[in-house]
């Protein structure tokens, strides 16, 4: 009797062993957007928290219409409440507020758009291929009604972020501060020696 179980114990090790090496599948469509997203605000967090507080007001140029590195931030947040209120069928909690002209501390940015990306994560995390494909209808900013499936919102509001986030970059470069993409990455750990 205990050597069967000796024998079966050993056989589960060397099952879990070879299922730990083999390669996990790749994601479906929404959970490699959902990966996307939390990437995506992983660098914008990081980077709005590294930018110190004197720089929120630099702009990458002496043109006015051009956004500083706090109204960036603040966009991110204002969009990140508006697809993601749509993808969810919810009223926009931030309908109304215009976080890029009323908000200039970092802080109450910094705050903005942790919330924002809050709001967010839950549309994320809530979303299957199934549930992207359905069509939602949403009333654009100009009043215009669209119809539009869900993932697209959704991958819409990350394109967005990079695009912002590209901007955010510039503004950090221009100080010499590291963004956070471009941060060392730690070494891999060494592999096992053979045995």
């Amino acid at each position: 009797m205990i050597n069967r179980l000796l024998l079966v114990l050993i056989a589960l090790s060397f099952a879990t062993a070879a299922a730990a090496q083999a390669p996990a599948p790749p994601p479906t469509p929404a959970g490699a957007l959902r990966n996307y997203f939390n990437g995506n605000k992983n660098n914008i967090m990081r980077s709005a928290e590294k930018m110190p507080e004197e720089f929120y007001g630099l702009r990458p140029g002496p043109q006015t219409e051009v956004r500083t590195f706090g109204q960036h931030v603040a966009h991110v947040a204002t969009y990140n409440f508006l697809w993601c209120s749509q993808a969810k069928l919810e009223k926009n909690p931030n309908a109304g507020k215009e976080l890029e002209k009323t908000l200039t501390s970092k802080a109450d940015i910094v705050k903005a758009v942790t919330d924002s990306f809050a709001y967010c994560d839950s549309a994320y995390t809530a979303l299957t291929d199934a549930s992207g494909a359905e069509i939602v209808d949403i009333t654009q900013e100009n009043g215009r009604q669209v119809r539009q499936a869900r993932m697209a919102l959704l991958m819409l509001n990350v394109i967005h972020n990079n695009e912002v986030y590209g901007s955010m970059v510039t503004t950090m470069r221009m100080k010499s501060i590291v963004p956070s993409s471009s941060e060392p990455r730690p070494a891999a750990p060494a592999p096992a020696p053979a045995r």
